[in-house]
């Protein structure tokens, strides 16, 4: 009731139109709610009335003090998603976007007037009462020429929390083409004159208009080259050099290895977060379409910027995690082709180099998902970005595909040890195989499949046949035939270990199993029918009743279904014949 009573009090002092009383009043009001983020229903209205007012003092040539008062106080308001209704009107956002500093001006100033007369008359009579309340005062200069860095601040986190809560904002808002003010502040990435929260909030607001509006996010990349914008931007936050073609490196600390150059502050590392974000935003399908000369080297320009990004430490362990997702993330968005770039760079004292080549960042990568396995944390999410990448790389050179079978599937040596048991990567890409997420199945599987350059005896070799019947049945490649694909034709090498082992070899397990003893030992023939013939009636009993679904293999590989009356058959009938079902080209192998 208290707050109800505070409420009141403030409208009243704002219903003065006088400014110092309704400076105090705002500030009094914004001090005692800044951190609240929950709003009674009951002073719904209230509120509403109250953003009405402030909208209204707004549009008066007042102290900044007062506008910076009543931006804040935008800001809270602005946080409850029932009482946006004064905030979303294309007068409204228009309001905020100059003292954003990020209104355009609409060519024609008729066609403005006549657009702006139509949004005022829609409003009826809220914009009457933003009207009523400017009486009296004179209009206010553009505050785009307001240094006030606060006031910007201010607009641009309220503008922000009307995005985030209201699809109406998100209209207007891209009506308004709020994304070219921003792209055009963008620009000045190398201009000191603006602080971290503008550039931080600026970044904020094109993450939310790419996320949020499918037409913006191609508007960003097409008509305000949104990568190469985008990408410059990243490179002055981070404060790179380019001492060779597609080679970055931190100003100042030219040739000084990744490992040794100090941690990135918080400021820069949030900044290239939220660039990270939109660019992942606007070229999430990059890599499923083929791109120009131009656009490929834009994106490799990116591509080294990020392998800068994966060397590089943050400072706070949870934010240098974050900061690497986001990189690995948009890694994943490049097309694929471009990926090159992770092994442009010349091998230097301290890289690691395999074949000749500085694997540094595909290293890097490996140790990237490595620790996500371990985590073992919404896989999904987390492993997969990784993962996909890693696969895709390998898939496409030669050289990371053949330092990555080193460091994953070591020439085999232990062969009475299951190959999902243990602590060696290997072991943990196995276990991930009979994962419950298909995704995070099939991933692990394919990554492994295509580091055996798709060769399936060489998959079931390092896997075992169980865990890899999932791919297999899934390609068709259950008979054992070679996939399609293009790899070099390198020799399977094989340990002396393996060697002497390899005839005793389960290949279900992939270990060497103790002999068991056989379970139909001392049975006659016409036992060992009717043990089958129990087996047989069980499968189709649980299959009556939907439990299971029994397979057959195909003559082209592929699993198919039991016809429920074939499966009748062989449970009642010994003497049916199976391989009428291999006369058929229609009907595949039991």
């Amino acid at each position: 009731m208290a707050m109800k009573m505070d409420l009141n009090s403030i409208i009243d002092q704002m219903e003065t139109g006088e400014q110092d009383s309704a400076l105090t009043a705002l500030q009094s009001y914004n001090q005692e709610m800044n951190h609240c983020f929950t709003f009674n229903k009951e002073d719904e209205q209230d509120r509403k009335v109250l953003g009405e007012l402030v909208l209204g003092f707004l549009h008066r040539d007042l102290q900044p003090s007062c506008h910076l008062a009543c931006l804040e106080t935008v800001r809270i308001l602005s946080r409850d998603p029932l009482c946006l209704d004064p905030f979303t009107s294309r007068s409204a956002m228009s309001t905020l976007a100059r003292f954003a500093g990020i209104a355009v001006s609409s060519p024609g100033g008729a066609h403005n007037q006549g657009e702006e007369g139509q949004a005022e008359g829609e409003e009826g009579e809220r914009g009457e009462a933003a009207e009523e309340c400017n009486e009296g005062g004179k209009e206010a200069s553009p505050p785009s020429e307001n240094a006030d860095q606060e006031v910007i601040t201010e607009a641009l986190k309220s503008i922000c929390n009307l995005l985030l809560h209201n699809q109406t904002g998100q209209v207007v808002a891209a009506d308004l083409q709020l994304i070219k003010g921003v792209a055009e502040r963008l620009k000045q990435c190398h201009d000191p004159i603006w602080n971290h929260e503008v550039r931080f909030f600026d970044l904020r607001l094109t993450f939310l208009l790419t996320a949020l509006r499918v037409d913006v996010r191609a508007q960003l990349v097409q008509e305000l080259h949104g990568v190469s914008l985008l990408g410059n931007q990243l490179e002055a936050t981070l404060g790179l050099c380019w001492p060779d073609t597609l080679e970055t490196a931190r100003a100042g600390f030219e040739g000084v290895p990744p490992e040794e150059l100090p941690p990135l502050s918080r400021q820069p590392t949030e900044r290239a977060m939220e660039i990270l974000k939109i660019l992942f935003n606007i070229t999430f399908d990059t890599n499923r379409r083929k791109v120009d000369e131009g656009d490929a080297a834009e994106y490799r320009h990116v591509g080294a910027i990020l392998r800068h990004c994966l060397l590089s430490q943050a400072e706070g362990e949870e934010r240098n995690e974050e900061f690497h997702s986001h990189t690995v993330n948009l890694l994943g968005n490049l097309p694929l082709p471009c990926l090159d770039v992770l092994l442009v760079p010349k091998v230097q004292q301290g890289s690691i180099e395999y074949m000749g080549v500085n694997m540094d960042a595909v290293n890097m990568l490996l140790e990237f998902m490595e620790s996500k396995l371990d985590q073992g944390l919404k896989l999904k999410e987390t492993l997969l970005p990784s993962l996909n990448l890693l696969t895709e790389s390998a898939r496409i050179h030669r050289e990371t595909r053949k330092f990555l079978r080193s460091k994953v599937l070591p020439p085999l040596r232990d062969v009475k040890t299951k190959p999902e048991v243990g602590n060696a990567l290997r072991n943990k890409l196995v276990r991930i195989m009979t994962h419950i997420d298909t995704d995070v199945k099939d991933c692990g599987a394919e990554f492994l499949f295509v580091l055996c350059k798709e060769n399936v005896s060489r998959f079931i070799k390092y896997t075992g046949y169980g865990n890899a019947a999932g791919l297999l049945a899934a390609r068709g490649l259950l008979r054992g035939a070679r996939d399609s694909g293009i790899y070099s034709e390198d020799e399977e090498s094989e340990t002396e270990e393996y060697k002497e082992a390899k005839a005793h070899i389960n290949p279900v397990t992939g270990v060497v199993e103790e002999n068991q003893p056989d379970p139909m030992e001392g049975m006659t023939e016409e036992q060992k029918e009717i043990e089958a013939m129990k087996l047989v009636s069980m499968f189709e009993r649980l299959s009556r009743n939907n439990l299971i679904q029994p397979m057959q293999l195909g003559m082209d590989g592929t699993m198919r279904e039991i016809a429920p009356e074939d499966l009748h058959k062989m449970a009642h009938n010994p003497l049916f014949q199976q391989e009428q079902l291999d006369n058929s080209d229609s009907e595949p192998e039991a």
